[in-house]
C-alpha cells in the first residue's frame, strides 16, 4: 500500500528522509509530528525536559533553571552531598568526570523546547557536578553556545577558578554571570577539604577578571565551613563581587556548634555596611529581622531589576 505524505507526517519517525531524520532527533519519539510543548506550573520550566530543569528545595534557591552535564566531579570535597544523591561512589565521583550519556542530542532538544515557548531565563550551570571541573570540560562550551542560540541566558558556579577564562568570551554582561563558590582563603585549608578544586586565590583572581570585562558576579558562602573565613572572604571580595549567597553548613560535627545567629547578623551588618546585594538562604532566614528585606531572585547580570 502506498502512503501518502500525510500519512507519513502521521507515522513520524517511520519516513526515511533526511529532513524526516533530522525532525525526529528534534520531536524524539513523535518523530516528524511537530512538537508542542508546555510550561509547567512554575512558568519557568518545560514539561518532559530533564537536561534543562527546574530544581528543587535548596537549589532552588540558587537557580530557577539548572543543567548538569557531566556525571562525577574530581573537586575532591569533602563535605560533597552528590555522590549520596545521584547513587555514586564518592571514589568515583571524586576521580572522574565524563560526558553524561546522550546528553548533548537530549540538551539540544530540550533548549528547542524553551526556544520555542520564548524562555529567556537563566540556567545555572551546575549542582550535581563543576562545569570547569579537572578534565575534559570542552561539553561547557557547547553547552553555553547552545544556550546562546536559543534564547536562553545562563550561570557558571564552579570551583575550578582560571579553568573558565577560556570561554570569558561568550559571556554577555547583559544577560549572563559567573559565579564561584568560596569557602576559605587559606591555601591548606582548601586543599585539606577541596582536594581537587582551584586554590583560593585562582577562584578570586578568575572573579576579578570576570568583573573587569563588565560580567555580574557573586559568590557562594555555603558550606560555611568558619564563619570567620565567610566574613573574611567577603572583605577581601567585595570590590568585585556583585552579590553574595550566604548559607550554612549542615550535617558536619565541626559546624554543630557554630553560633548561626550571631554569624547571621554579623553578616547581614556587613553587607549593609558594604552596600552589597545579597541573598540569606532559608536555613539562615529564621535569624533576620521580621521585615527584613531578603528577594529570592535578583537578576544577576548587570542591572538594576529586582525579581521578588
Amino acid at each position: 500500500m502506498n502512503t501518502t505524505t500525510s500519512e507519513a507526517g502521521k507515522l513520524g519517525g517511520s519516513a526515511k528522509s533526511q529532513a524526516k531524520k533530522k525532525s525526529s532527533i528534534t520531536n524524539g519519539k513523535m518523530g516528524g509530528r511537530p512538537s508542542n510543548p508546555v510550561l509547567n506550573d512554575d512558568g519557568v520550566s518545560v514539561k518532559g525536559c530533564n537536561m534543562i530543569y527546574a530544581p528543587k528545595g535548596q537549589a532552588l534557591e540558587y537557580s530557577a533553571l539548572a543543567v548538569n552535564p557531566y556525571r562525577g566531579c574530581g573537586h575532591k570535597c569533602a563535605y560533597c552531598y552528590v555522590p549520596r544523591v545521584i547513587k555514586l561512589d564518592r571514589k568515583s565521583f571524586n576521580t572522574m568526570a565524563v560526558d553524561r550519556k546522550d546528553f548533548l542530542p537530549k540538551f539540544l532538544r530540550d533548549a528547542r523546547k524553551y526556544q520555542k515557548l520564548g524562555i529567556s531565563e537563566q540556567a545555572m550551570l551546575s549542582f550535581t557536578t563543576d562545569p570547569y571541573h579537572p578534565f575534559d570540560t570542552s561539553l561547557t562550551t557547547k553547552v553555553l553556545e547552545i544556550l546562546q542560540d536559543h534564547g536562553l541566558s545562563f550561570c557558571t558556579l564552579t570551583k575550578g577558578g582560571s579553568r573558565a577564562l577560556r570561554d570569558i568570551d561568550l559571556f554577555r554582561s547583559d544577560r549572563d554571570c559567573f559565579a564561584s563558590t568560596l569557602t576559605t582563603l587559606d591555601d591548606d585549608f582548601s586543599k585539606k577539604w577541596e582536594g581537587g578544586a582551584a586554590l583560593p586565590i585562582d577562584r578570586i583572581n578568575t572573579l576579578e577578571a570576570f568583573h573587569n570585562r563588565g560580567i555580574f558576579t557573586w559568590v557562594s558562602l555555603e558550606p560555611t565551613l568558619s564563619t570567620e573565613a565567610s566574613i573574611s572572604i567577603v572583605k577581601r571580595t567585595h570590590d568585585f563581587v556583585d552579590l553574595y549567597k550566604i548559607g550554612r553548613a549542615n550535617y558536619l560535627p565541626m559546624t554543630n556548634t557554630t553560633d548561626w545567629e550571631s554569624y547571621t547578623h554579623s553578616m547581614c551588618d556587613l553587607m549593609h555596611k558594604l552596600g552589597k546585594k545579597h541573598y540569606i538562604k532559608k536555613d539562615l532566614q529564621k535569624y533576620l529581622p521580621q521585615g527584613y528585606y531578603n528577594p529570592l531572585r535578583i537578576n544577576q547580570f548587570n542591572g538594576d531589576t529586582v525579581k521578588k
